[in-house]
């Protein structure tokens, strides 16, 4: 049988939490935290499982949800979603981005992803028969030359993908950086995938600038969240797209192809959770930027270098110091002698587009204190 996905391979952060647990090591390279979801939050799960939500809810998400995350948005980023014809729940935010992927694009067309990328972003493009366009982001601070995502636009561009905050290198987007995608697009028939799932994760009182929030933007845009990022539920596998009216009829017409509809009693659980508990997501910023000053603290003393995360529950850091190695052998090395798992950044970009030397690899720090601690103990004795 010939490949549809011939140059893919088994996912890194498969690969590497496989590689820690073979070697015991501590799994600081897939973002999952090792502490539970709020108790709540499950109480609430075990009602609904046992109150018997357990048959299909609709295609696009109970309602009930879709009307707590119309408020949700109106609050932070002041835009008005439909929650009948603008919000649909998906089963996780690779779900939601495949389908709006698919629901851009066709063959011939080009699609601009900057690397770094979230490794779903080209498989999915390809299997579209479009082309992704990868245009690399500048070490060390990972931003995006507008005039260079300017030049690389042809007749064939019709998808730009952004991520904010930012998968692996926690950066964050501005409204200028907005601004100039703007201005880029305007006119053109171009859409924007603006992937948001580390939302309430952005540090040192700078605020989360949505594409739901620029008047021109939201119009073109498919903006992705995640429930799982939100809520300390990563294996739940929920998430949701907000789209434009016409945007999101294309978006489910691929949906109720792929999953059709998703997990029913914890849709429920969420919707009574985020009306009782609207402080979790507001309250998430200072828990994780507490996390992240006390990792860096504990690595203060260590040969990495490194600048503070500005978003996500990520942390990048520099090994040059301790090591000449590629970022994957140096990966590797780490899990198996030093008993730290990390993902390297080789990974997220095209293969023919590599930087010349990386030394960057991605830490998590959604991890319990005393994790971080013998963790950070390790890394300092190298």
């Amino acid at each position: 049988m010939k490949s549809k996905l011939p140059r893919v391979g088994t996912t890194i952060f498969t690969v590497m939490s496989e590689l820690a647990r073979k070697h015991n090591a501590i799994n600081l390279s897939q973002g999952f935290p090792d502490f539970d979801c709020p108790d709540r939050l499950r109480e609430l799960t075990e009602k609904h499982l046992n109150d018997g939500k357990n048959q299909y809810p609709p295609m696009a998400g109970i309602i009930e949800l879709r009307e707590q995350i119309a408020r949700k948005v109106n609050n932070l980023y002041n835009h008005v979603a439909d929650p009948e014809t603008e919000v649909t729940v998906t089963s996780g935010a690779t779900e939601a981005l495949f389908d709006a992927i698919h629901a851009s694009v066709s063959h011939g067309d080009e699609v601009i992803v900057f690397d770094p990328a979230y490794d779903s972003y080209a498989p999915a493009i390809a299997l579209t028969g479009a082309t992704p366009i990868h245009l690399k982001l500048d070490a060390p601070n990972f931003s995006i030359d507008w005039t260079r995502v300017s030049h690389a636009i042809t007749n064939r561009t019709k998808l730009i993908i952004i991520n904010s905050p930012h998968n692996p290198c926690g950066t964050i987007l501005t409204l200028t950086d907005l601004d100039s995608l703007a201005k880029i697009i305007r006119d053109k028939d171009i859409l924007v995938i603006s992937d948001e799932v580390y939302e309430h994760m952005v540090f040192d009182n700078r605020k989360h600038v949505s594409v739901l929030s620029h008047s021109e933007l939201s119009l073109k845009s498919f903006a992705i969240f995640s429930f799982g990022k939100t809520y300390h539920a990563t294996g739940w596998k929920l998430a949701y797209c907000i789209a434009a009216k016409e945007l999101t009829r294309e978006f489910r017409k691929i949906h109720q192809f792929v999953t059709f509809t998703s997990n029913s009693f914890l849709q429920y659980a969420l919707a009574d959770f985020m009306t009782e508990c609207p402080e979790h997501a507001s309250q998430l910023h200072a828990f994780y930027q507490k996390k992240r000053d006390y990792f860096c603290s504990l690595l203060a003393t260590s040969k990495f270098k490194l600048s503070p995360s500005s978003g996500t529950y990520f942390q990048l850091v520099d090994y040059s110091e301790i090591s000449e190695a590629q970022d994957t052998e140096f990966a590797d090395w780490l899990t198996i002698e030093a008993g730290v798992a990390a993902i390297p950044l080789k990974p997220f970009y095209d293969p023919n587009n590599l930087p010349h030397h990386s030394h960057f690899i991605r830490f998590c720090f959604c991890k319990d204190d005393s994790t971080l601690r013998e963790a950070s103990a390790r890394l300092c004795s190298l």
